[in-house]
Formats: structure tokens, sequence, C-alpha cells
């Protein structure tokens, strides 16, 4: 077999142990250096990692600013239903136990709620509003309505009628009016 020119070297002589190993850490150390880029070619590709890495943070801060916003909003909009929730704990009239309903039209479907004589006189003369709150329908004072109103408008279910004021003039019965208090 043949000998690596190192050690024909080292065994006539001509270099000593020590040169060899410098060589060879020469050798190695330009071999990394053909393999790696140049700091300058490196440069503009370290600039433009550094733009992205620095892009990447500032829409991630952007985004969470965003999500603390939303979940402050959701936090209020919570606090509030809470405070709609007492107060119609506080000041709802008592349902009574019967079988007469007071109808109302409430986003776009038919509801009712159980009334007597009292409370359905008491309801058309606007004395008592109708709110809701978990799903639950409950009548309460409507100075209360308006407090609540203020808080969210959605709470206060609005009983005037929906349909245009103007009535048409080829409507044959125009001329009589239909009771609020009318139980069919």
């Amino acid at each position: 077999m043949s000998e690596s020119l190192r050690d024909q070297l080292l065994k006539l002589g001509v270099a000593t142990e020590k040169q060899a190993r410098q060589a060879g850490k020469e050798a190695r150390q330009e071999r990394r250096r053909k393999q790696q880029p140049s700091k300058q070619a490196r440069a503009p590709i370290d600039q433009q990692l550094a733009a992205k890495q620095a892009e990447a943070r500032a829409a991630k801060a952007a985004r969470d600013r965003e999500l603390n916003r939303q979940r402050e909003l959701d936090a209020l909009a919570k606090a509030r239903w809470a405070e709609i929730g007492q107060l119609i704990n506080e000041h709802r009239v008592a349902k009574p136990d019967g079988f007469e309903y007071f109808n109302f039209q409430d986003r776009g479907k038919i509801r009712r709620i159980p009334v007597d004589g009292t409370l359905r006189e008491r309801i058309t003369r606007r004395e008592l509003s109708i709110v809701r709150c978990e799903g639950r329908y409950d009548l309460v004072p409507a100075a209360i309505a308006e407090r609540i109103r203020e808080r969210n408008e959605r709470a206060v279910v609005n009983l005037e009628d929906d349909a245009p004021s103007a009535s048409d003039a080829n409507d044959p019965y125009k001329d009589y009016v239909i009771p609020d208090d009318l139980i069919w």
C-alpha cells in the first residue's frame, strides 16, 4: 500500500510531527472556509432573516393586542349581562300560575308569557316591560327596563308594532282599531 505524503515526509525527516499537524490543521480550516459562505455573502441573508423575524414579531404583537382587546370586550359584555340578570332578578314581577298568556313577537317569532288580567292591563299601558336574559322572558317595571336598555338594547323586547305606520290607502279595515288586549 502506498503511504500518504505526510507519512513519507516524516520517514525521510524532511518535516517534523509538529509541522505535519500544523499542515493538517490549515488544510481543514481551508476546507471549512470554502464550504461556508463569507461574512459578506451572509450579510444580506442575515439581514433578510432579521427583517423576517422582526416582521413576524410585529405581526404576533398585533395579533396579541387584538386578542386582548377582544377578550376585554367579551369580559365587558359578560359583565353587562350579569348586571342585566341582577336587575331582572331584583325587580321581576311574579308570573301567575294560570292558563292565560300574553303573546308578543320577538326576533321574528311569536313568544308568550303567562299573565293575568291586571298584568295584561299593565303591559298594554306600558307600566311593565318584557325583558329577556339567558333565554327567559320576565316582566319588570318600565323604569327598570330603561336601565336595562341602557346596558343592552337587545335585552328589552320592543312591543311597538313593527308594521309601517303609513297604512295602505286601499285597506278596507283601516278604520277598525285592533285592541292591544285582544285574546285569541
